[in-house]
């Protein structure tokens, strides 16, 4: 059996579920009222106007779970669509159906726009002959943090730190406020020990020099772009082949009109906010379904 990326999630991601329904409904559920408890069917359509990747439906899942509903999925997840396409069926109470529609689709919508856009660029950059890995930031949106980096994984990207935590890295707010690379780095060490990865932030190939002779693991060459960008990572290749053991990272105002020529393999890591900082959701709707075996399906 395959293994599955829902299998990542913590034990602590479904009472954040709890939270998204408790903040939608805070009172009385007055449409909830007026249809009532009566069992129906309502069809999830996958719609919009280009093909599009299926991500989120761990969370669709819980969302109507918590309702005692019943969701079948159609598609699977990671899998690209062409709307409009009837993605999933759920089943339950209608006031428990329309409770959870929106927190559903929201997050569905969300999640699959990433996951979109991070096959995108990843298979732009591969179509462009680029080998390296292709990854997100931590620029997300407090509290939605696990659905973005969710959405990074299903769309076959590395999803980069995921906190503060997880990694250090030392920008250029670090190292001025620390006097030098060198000694922002010696004081990170000190208490990071062997176990974390270290990401140095530089300007020039001067300060990527210093940040690899004190011991940084991955140097981001940051707003470095063009020629200069490849020219500067072939020459720390070179320089310090069989002297240190590091990674070469470039980020920032990576698009799809630029990727091009930032997607050299002189550099290993291609780290962008594209992935998910502006991406358009995937246009979803959860139509309810009229009762009756010949009746018309509801996808308006």
């Amino acid at each position: 059996m395959l293994n599955s990326i829902e299998h990542l999630l913590p034990p602590s991601w479904k009472t954040q579920v709890t939270a998204w329904l408790a903040e939608d409904t805070p009172s009385f559920d007055y449409g909830g009222y007026v249809v009532g408890e009566a069992e129906r069917e309502a069809f999830l359509f996958g719609k919009g106007r280009t093909v599009a990747v299926l991500a989120g439906s761990p969370f669709f899942t819980e969302v109507f779970t918590q309702l005692g509903c019943e969701v079948v999925w159609h598609l699977k997840e990671g899998e690209t669509f062409e709307p409009i396409k009837h993605v999933a069926t759920v089943k339950g109470k209608a006031r428990h159906v329309l409770l959870g529609e929106r927190v559903a689709l929201n997050l569905l919508a969300r999640c699959s726009g990433i996951a979109t856009r991070s096959k995108t660029i990843k298979d732009l950059a591969r179509g462009y002959g680029y080998t390296g890995i292709i990854a997100g930031t931590r620029k997300t949106t407090p509290g939605f943090r696990l659905v973005e980096k969710y959405g990074m994984l299903v769309g076959g990207i590395d999803p980069h730190r995921h906190d503060l935590s997880s990694m250090i890295m030392l920008k250029d707010n670090h190292i001025w406020s620390s006097g030098s690379i060198t000694a922002a780095i010696q004081q990170a060490r000190t208490v990071g020990g062997f176990s974390l990865l270290l990401d140095v932030e530089v300007q020039s190939e001067a300060e990527a020099d210093e940040a690899i002779d004190a011991g940084a693991d991955i140097i981001m060459l940051d707003n470095i772009e063009g020629d200069e960008l490849v020219s500067v990572a072939r020459s720390l290749k070179e320089k310090w082949k069989g002297q240190r053991k590091f990674l070469l990272e470039t980020s920032g105002n990576i698009t799809e009109i630029n990727l091009q020529e930032r997607a050299s393999n002189e550099l290993d890591i291609l780290s962008t906010s594209f992935v998910h900082q502006s991406v358009p959701h995937i246009d979803f709707s959860l139509k309810l379904q009229v009762p009756g075996k010949n009746a018309k399906v509801n996808t308006l």
